[in-house]
């Protein structure tokens, strides 16, 4: 599990990124807001990654 989860974490920031991509260009955001508007959405999503994987590994153990 500890080799499937590192890709399993690119793939969801890939996707929460395009997303986030997709949702700035169509609220015509400018681009310090979408800057603080990535910033917010990665750290977020680090912080849910983070704590899905701890959760795995007490689970295993």
């Amino acid at each position: 599990m500890t080799m499937i989860f590192p890709f399993y974490a690119v793939f969801v920031l890939f996707i929460f990124n395009s997303l986030t991509y997709q949702f700035c260009m169509k609220m015509e955001m400018k681009e310090s807001k979408q800057s603080t508007m990535f910033r917010f959405t990665n750290i977020m999503i680090l912080i849910l990654l983070i704590s899905s994987y701890m959760k795995v590994l007490n689970a295993i153990t």
